[in-house]
Protein backbone atom coordinates (compact mmCIF):
# COMPACT_ATOMS: atom_id res chain seq x y z
CA UNK A 1 0.00 0.00 0.00
CA UNK A 2 1.22 3.60 -0.77
CA UNK A 3 1.55 6.16 2.18
CA UNK A 4 -0.76 8.40 0.56
CA UNK A 5 -3.81 6.40 1.65
CA UNK A 6 -2.03 5.29 4.97
CA UNK A 7 -2.30 8.98 5.43
CA UNK A 8 -5.49 9.31 4.44
CA UNK A 9 -8.61 10.06 6.81
CA UNK A 10 -12.58 10.07 6.85
CA UNK A 11 -14.23 13.55 7.79
CA UNK A 12 -18.01 13.29 8.30
CA UNK A 13 -20.30 15.72 9.49
CA UNK A 14 -24.40 15.03 10.48
CA UNK A 15 -26.42 18.29 10.18
CA UNK A 16 -29.97 18.60 10.13
CA UNK A 17 -30.30 18.91 6.38
CA UNK A 18 -26.96 17.65 4.97
CA UNK A 19 -24.45 14.88 5.11
CA UNK A 20 -21.11 16.66 4.26
CA UNK A 21 -18.05 13.99 3.83
CA UNK A 22 -14.50 14.21 3.22
CA UNK A 23 -10.97 12.56 2.29
CA UNK A 24 -8.06 14.33 3.92
CA UNK A 25 -4.53 14.35 3.91
CA UNK A 26 -1.55 15.91 6.30
CA UNK A 27 -2.45 19.51 7.11
CA UNK A 28 -5.88 18.30 6.82
CA UNK A 29 -5.86 18.91 2.96
CA UNK A 30 -9.11 17.95 1.17
CA UNK A 31 -8.68 15.36 -1.95
CA UNK A 32 -11.93 13.52 -1.78
CA UNK A 33 -15.58 14.86 -0.91
CA UNK A 34 -18.86 13.92 -1.59
CA UNK A 35 -22.54 14.84 0.20
CA UNK A 36 -25.62 13.97 0.18
CA UNK A 37 -29.00 15.32 2.11
CA UNK A 38 -30.06 13.94 5.60
CA UNK A 39 -32.81 11.40 5.64
CA UNK A 40 -35.51 12.61 7.62
CA UNK A 41 -37.49 9.06 8.07
CA UNK A 42 -36.30 5.61 8.79
CA UNK A 43 -34.38 6.26 12.30
CA UNK A 44 -30.86 6.20 13.17
CA UNK A 45 -30.83 3.14 10.78
CA UNK A 46 -31.67 5.08 7.57
CA UNK A 47 -28.80 7.50 9.04
CA UNK A 48 -26.05 4.59 9.31
CA UNK A 49 -26.93 3.60 5.62
CA UNK A 50 -26.23 6.81 4.49
CA UNK A 51 -23.68 8.05 6.26
CA UNK A 52 -21.79 5.10 5.07
CA UNK A 53 -22.85 5.91 1.20
CA UNK A 54 -21.12 9.50 1.76
CA UNK A 55 -18.33 8.43 3.23
CA UNK A 56 -17.70 5.63 0.44
CA UNK A 57 -18.71 8.27 -2.62
CA UNK A 58 -16.00 10.25 -0.88
CA UNK A 59 -13.14 7.96 -0.42
CA UNK A 60 -13.70 6.90 -4.27
CA UNK A 61 -13.74 10.44 -5.01
CA UNK A 62 -9.94 10.52 -3.86
CA UNK A 63 -8.99 7.11 -5.90
CA UNK A 64 -9.34 4.85 -2.26
CA UNK A 65 -11.34 2.35 -0.97
CA UNK A 66 -12.66 3.07 2.39
CA UNK A 67 -10.69 0.19 4.03
CA UNK A 68 -7.45 2.29 3.00
CA UNK A 69 -8.48 5.05 5.47
CA UNK A 70 -6.79 5.42 8.74
CA UNK A 71 -10.15 5.74 10.55
CA UNK A 72 -13.22 8.17 10.25
CA UNK A 73 -14.08 10.83 12.48
CA UNK A 74 -18.12 11.81 12.37
CA UNK A 75 -19.10 15.37 13.99
CA UNK A 76 -23.11 14.96 15.15
CA UNK A 77 -25.69 17.11 16.53
CA UNK A 78 -26.03 17.75 20.56
CA UNK A 79 -24.51 15.77 23.35
CA UNK A 80 -22.05 12.98 22.37
CA UNK A 81 -20.92 9.83 24.44
CA UNK A 82 -17.54 9.59 22.58
CA UNK A 83 -16.51 6.70 24.48
CA UNK A 84 -19.29 4.35 24.22
CA UNK A 85 -20.10 5.79 20.88
CA UNK A 86 -23.93 6.70 21.59
CA UNK A 87 -25.64 9.25 20.48
CA UNK A 88 -29.23 10.40 22.03
CA UNK A 89 -32.58 11.52 20.27
CA UNK A 90 -31.85 13.73 17.28
CA UNK A 91 -34.79 15.73 16.77
CA UNK A 92 -34.55 16.14 12.89
CA UNK A 93 -34.39 12.37 12.51
CA UNK A 94 -38.41 10.41 12.67
CA UNK A 95 -38.36 7.68 14.58
CA UNK A 96 -34.41 8.12 16.58
CA UNK A 97 -36.16 8.52 19.91
CA UNK A 98 -33.75 7.47 22.37
CA UNK A 99 -29.69 6.57 22.76
CA UNK A 100 -28.23 5.29 19.56
CA UNK A 101 -24.67 3.19 19.64
CA UNK A 102 -23.60 5.28 16.11
CA UNK A 103 -19.92 4.63 16.67
CA UNK A 104 -20.56 0.58 16.42
CA UNK A 105 -22.97 0.59 13.89
CA UNK A 106 -20.87 2.85 11.88
CA UNK A 107 -17.37 0.47 12.12
CA UNK A 108 -19.58 -2.29 11.21
CA UNK A 109 -21.13 -0.67 8.05
CA UNK A 110 -17.42 0.47 7.57
CA UNK A 111 -16.42 -3.09 7.48
CA UNK A 112 -14.34 -2.83 10.92
CA UNK A 113 -12.70 0.96 10.11
CA UNK A 114 -12.18 2.96 13.43
CA UNK A 115 -14.66 5.58 14.35
CA UNK A 116 -14.57 8.42 16.67
CA UNK A 117 -18.15 10.81 17.28
CA UNK A 118 -17.49 14.62 18.34
CA UNK A 119 -19.80 17.04 18.61
CA UNK A 120 -19.81 18.59 15.32
CA UNK A 121 -19.74 22.15 16.14
CA UNK A 122 -16.86 21.32 18.68
CA UNK A 123 -15.08 19.47 15.65
CA UNK A 124 -15.74 22.36 13.11
CA UNK A 125 -14.30 25.05 15.93
CA UNK A 126 -11.29 23.28 16.09
CA UNK A 127 -10.86 23.17 12.42
CA UNK A 128 -11.11 26.69 12.01
CA UNK A 129 -8.37 26.94 15.17
CA UNK A 130 -6.07 24.81 13.12
CA UNK A 131 -6.69 25.98 9.59
CA UNK A 132 -9.00 28.48 9.28
CA UNK A 133 -10.37 31.69 11.03
CA UNK A 134 -8.96 31.22 14.55
CA UNK A 135 -5.34 30.58 13.50
CA UNK A 136 -3.20 33.00 15.55
CA UNK A 137 -6.21 33.06 18.21
CA UNK A 138 -5.62 32.16 21.65
CA UNK A 139 -9.54 32.82 22.51
CA UNK A 140 -12.66 32.66 20.50
CA UNK A 141 -16.21 31.63 20.67
CA UNK A 142 -17.23 29.68 17.00
CA UNK A 143 -21.34 30.46 16.82
CA UNK A 144 -22.84 27.88 13.87
CA UNK A 145 -25.97 29.33 12.69
CA UNK A 146 -28.00 26.51 10.72
CA UNK A 147 -30.53 24.62 11.32
CA UNK A 148 -30.04 24.83 15.17
CA UNK A 149 -27.61 27.04 17.19
CA UNK A 150 -24.42 25.80 17.54
CA UNK A 151 -21.26 27.29 19.42
CA UNK A 152 -17.85 25.52 21.11
CA UNK A 153 -14.97 27.80 22.94
CA UNK A 154 -11.52 27.86 22.51
CA UNK A 155 -10.29 28.79 25.54
CA UNK A 156 -5.72 30.01 26.33
CA UNK A 157 -5.38 28.10 22.80
CA UNK A 158 -7.63 25.09 23.30
CA UNK A 159 -11.45 23.79 23.03
CA UNK A 160 -12.80 23.81 25.76
CA UNK A 161 -15.07 20.53 26.28
CA UNK A 162 -15.95 21.17 29.67
CA UNK A 163 -18.12 17.74 31.30
CA UNK A 164 -18.14 16.90 27.14
CA UNK A 165 -21.22 19.29 26.28
CA UNK A 166 -19.17 22.87 26.50
CA UNK A 167 -20.06 25.74 23.88
CA UNK A 168 -24.02 25.30 24.09
CA UNK A 169 -25.01 28.68 23.11
CA UNK A 170 -27.86 27.96 21.43
CA UNK A 171 -29.45 26.81 24.44
CA UNK A 172 -28.49 30.06 26.47
CA UNK A 173 -31.86 31.55 27.67
CA UNK A 174 -32.51 34.73 26.14
CA UNK A 175 -36.45 35.25 26.85
CA UNK A 176 -37.02 34.04 29.73
CA UNK A 177 -40.49 31.82 29.88
CA UNK A 178 -40.19 32.35 26.16
CA UNK A 179 -40.86 29.73 23.01
CA UNK A 180 -40.52 26.02 23.85
CA UNK A 181 -37.01 24.95 22.48
CA UNK A 182 -36.74 21.42 20.58
CA UNK A 183 -34.38 20.78 23.59
CA UNK A 184 -37.23 20.89 26.22
CA UNK A 185 -36.06 24.40 27.70
CA UNK A 186 -38.19 27.44 26.95
CA UNK A 187 -36.83 30.76 25.80
CA UNK A 188 -32.93 28.89 23.86
CA UNK A 189 -31.59 31.24 21.83
CA UNK A 190 -31.63 28.44 19.18
CA UNK A 191 -35.51 28.99 19.55
CA UNK A 192 -35.33 32.28 17.85
CA UNK A 193 -32.56 32.16 15.48
CA UNK A 194 -32.02 28.45 14.28
CA UNK A 195 -33.57 27.90 10.71
CA UNK A 196 -35.68 24.79 12.12
CA UNK A 197 -37.25 26.80 14.37
CA UNK A 198 -37.44 30.40 11.81
CA UNK A 199 -39.37 27.92 9.23
CA UNK A 200 -42.05 26.75 12.16
CA UNK A 201 -42.45 30.53 12.37
CA UNK A 202 -42.50 31.18 8.40
CA UNK A 203 -45.49 28.95 8.23
CA UNK A 204 -47.22 30.23 10.53
CA UNK A 205 -46.76 33.69 9.45
CA UNK A 206 -47.61 32.62 5.75
CA UNK A 207 -51.33 31.94 7.17
CA UNK A 208 -51.70 36.08 7.67
CA UNK A 209 -48.68 37.22 5.70
CA UNK A 210 -47.74 37.04 1.84
CA UNK A 211 -44.39 35.68 1.54
CA UNK A 212 -42.47 33.86 -1.22
CA UNK A 213 -40.58 31.56 1.09
CA UNK A 214 -42.60 28.96 0.50
CA UNK A 215 -42.93 29.50 -3.50
CA UNK A 216 -38.82 29.30 -3.86
CA UNK A 217 -39.10 26.53 -1.65
CA UNK A 218 -41.16 24.28 -4.32
CA UNK A 219 -39.24 25.61 -7.25
CA UNK A 220 -36.28 24.66 -5.81
CA UNK A 221 -37.32 21.14 -5.53
CA UNK A 222 -36.88 21.35 -1.50
CA UNK A 223 -39.34 20.03 1.35
CA UNK A 224 -37.57 22.79 4.13
CA UNK A 225 -36.83 25.78 3.79
CA UNK A 226 -32.89 26.08 3.33
CA UNK A 227 -30.43 29.10 3.52
CA UNK A 228 -30.29 29.67 0.13
CA UNK A 229 -33.87 29.86 0.35
CA UNK A 230 -33.81 32.60 3.12
CA UNK A 231 -31.30 34.30 1.06
CA UNK A 232 -33.16 34.20 -2.28
CA UNK A 233 -35.93 35.41 -0.49
CA UNK A 234 -34.40 38.64 1.43
CA UNK A 235 -33.01 39.76 -2.24
CA UNK A 236 -36.52 39.61 -3.19
CA UNK A 237 -37.72 41.81 -0.76
CA UNK A 238 -39.66 39.16 0.94
CA UNK A 239 -40.80 41.10 4.56
CA UNK A 240 -42.01 38.06 6.51
CA UNK A 241 -37.93 36.93 5.83
CA UNK A 242 -36.57 39.94 6.71
CA UNK A 243 -38.76 40.21 9.99
CA UNK A 244 -38.31 36.99 10.74
CA UNK A 245 -34.44 37.03 10.37
CA UNK A 246 -33.92 40.61 12.26
CA UNK A 247 -35.69 38.64 15.16
CA UNK A 248 -32.97 36.02 15.06
CA UNK A 249 -30.19 38.55 14.98
CA UNK A 250 -31.71 40.10 17.98
CA UNK A 251 -31.78 37.16 19.47
CA UNK A 252 -28.20 36.05 18.46
CA UNK A 253 -27.11 39.71 19.59
CA UNK A 254 -28.26 38.78 23.43
CA UNK A 255 -26.91 35.32 23.97
CA UNK A 256 -23.38 36.11 21.89
CA UNK A 257 -23.09 39.20 23.90
CA UNK A 258 -24.09 37.57 27.04
CA UNK A 259 -20.89 34.87 26.16
CA UNK A 260 -18.66 37.58 25.43
CA UNK A 261 -19.01 38.66 28.86
CA UNK A 262 -18.56 35.89 30.44
CA UNK A 263 -15.64 35.04 28.86
CA UNK A 264 -13.80 37.77 27.81
CA UNK A 265 -12.66 36.41 23.88
CA UNK A 266 -10.42 37.99 21.39
CA UNK A 267 -13.22 37.14 18.83
CA UNK A 268 -16.56 35.40 17.50
CA UNK A 269 -16.26 33.27 15.08
CA UNK A 270 -19.24 33.19 12.55
CA UNK A 271 -19.85 29.77 10.79
CA UNK A 272 -23.21 27.53 9.87
CA UNK A 273 -25.29 27.65 6.78
CA UNK A 274 -27.23 30.90 7.03
CA UNK A 275 -24.26 32.50 8.46
CA UNK A 276 -22.17 31.53 5.93
CA UNK A 277 -24.70 32.46 3.03
CA UNK A 278 -26.04 35.73 4.35
CA UNK A 279 -22.35 36.86 5.08
CA UNK A 280 -20.02 40.01 5.91
CA UNK A 281 -23.43 42.59 6.19
CA UNK A 282 -25.56 40.35 8.67
CA UNK A 283 -22.05 39.28 10.42
CA UNK A 284 -22.30 43.28 11.04
CA UNK A 285 -25.92 42.98 12.13
CA UNK A 286 -24.94 41.08 14.73
CA UNK A 287 -22.16 42.55 16.28
CA UNK A 288 -24.21 45.63 16.53
CA UNK A 289 -26.58 43.37 17.86
CA UNK A 290 -24.14 42.23 20.29
CA UNK A 291 -22.96 45.79 21.74
CA UNK A 292 -25.70 46.46 24.06
CA UNK A 293 -25.12 43.00 25.89
CA UNK A 294 -21.71 43.38 25.97
CA UNK A 295 -19.74 44.50 29.06
CA UNK A 296 -16.47 45.60 27.89
CA UNK A 297 -15.41 48.59 26.14
CA UNK A 298 -12.71 46.64 24.44
CA UNK A 299 -15.05 44.25 22.35
CA UNK A 300 -13.99 41.13 20.17
CA UNK A 301 -13.56 41.22 16.34
CA UNK A 302 -16.02 39.40 14.54
CA UNK A 303 -15.08 36.95 12.16
CA UNK A 304 -16.92 34.74 9.15
CA UNK A 305 -15.64 30.84 9.36
CA UNK A 306 -13.33 30.10 6.69
CA UNK A 307 -13.32 26.47 6.03
CA UNK A 308 -16.80 26.82 4.86
CA UNK A 309 -19.56 24.04 3.83
CA UNK A 310 -16.81 21.20 4.76
CA UNK A 311 -15.74 22.84 7.74
CA UNK A 312 -17.28 20.44 10.16
CA UNK A 313 -16.43 17.66 8.19
CA UNK A 314 -13.11 18.48 8.25
CA UNK A 315 -13.02 18.89 11.86
CA UNK A 316 -14.17 15.91 12.35
CA UNK A 317 -11.30 14.01 10.08
CA UNK A 318 -9.25 15.71 12.91
CA UNK A 319 -10.61 13.02 15.21
CA UNK A 320 -9.32 9.96 13.19
CA UNK A 321 -5.34 9.27 12.49
CA UNK A 322 -3.11 7.45 10.12
CA UNK A 323 -2.82 4.95 13.28
CA UNK A 324 -6.57 4.38 13.81
CA UNK A 325 -8.61 6.45 16.12
CA UNK A 326 -6.77 8.90 18.32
Amino acid sequence: MSSAPRLARGGLDLGGTKIQAVITARSARVIGHARRDTPRRGGPEAVVRDLSLTIREAAADAGLKLGELGGVGVGVPGEVDATLGTVPQMANVDGWEEDFALGPALTEAFGGLPVRLGNDVNVAVEAERRYGAGRGLRSFIGVFWGTGVGGGLVVDGRLLAGRGSAGEIGHLCVKPGGRRCACGLRGCLEAYAGRGALEQRARHEARRRKTVLFDLMRQRGRDRLTSGIWLRALDAGDEVARDLLDGAVEALGIGIGAAVTLLDVEAVILGGGLGERLGPTWLRRIEKAARPHTFFRDRPVYRLAELGDMGGAIGASLLASARGVA
